[in-house]
């Protein structure tokens, strides 16, 4: 069975997130075994400079590293954008070429190290608007669950 990790940057604090999140990972398990992981955000000044920003980044990245296994796809706004039907496919084919493990990589408030992105072997993005990081994990477990739907040619949502 292919093993999925959702490795994220923080705790999510908004109960109604934390629900949705958990209601997709019990679907996705019926197709996938999936844990998600969540590292240390670094706590930071009400409007950090660059040079903070980049230290946050650098710090949360070294716990990102310690825990990416498998295939890692990092969601990033420069990451390409796919349908939900292609993002099926790529599921799919991952596993058909004998991927074992996907790690999914979610950033905090300031996103993602330019280290772990050059580790990740893909950027995916699911839009061009900017999201809070919380909600974006709703919206991934969403489209992961989404995706083995449409591989299994089972009706899903539209």
């Amino acid at each position: 069975m292919l093993k999925i990790k959702i490795l994220c940057v923080g705790k999510i604090k908004e109960k109604y997130y934390a629900e949705a999140v958990e209601e997709y990972v019990k679907r996705i398990s019926r197709f996938a075994e999936i844990t998600v992981k969540e590292v240390k955000e670094e706590n930071f000044s009400a409007e950090p400079n660059e040079s903070e920003k980049e230290k946050l980044l650098t710090e949360e990245g070294e716990r990102l590293k310690k825990e990416i296994c498998g295939y890692a796809i990092c969601a990033a706004v420069e990451g390409c954008k796919l349908s939900s039907e292609k993002f099926s496919e790529k599921l799919a084919r991952l596993k058909d070429r004998g991927v074992g493990e996907i790690t999914f990589v979610i950033g905090g408030s300031y996103g993602i190290s330019s280290e772990v992105k050059r580790l990740a072997n893909e950027l995916i993005s699911l839009s061009d608007m900017t999201f809070p990081h919380t909600l974006f994990r709703v919206m991934l477990t969403d489209q992961i669950d989404r995706a083995f739907l449409i591989s299994s040619g089972s009706v899903y949502q539209k």
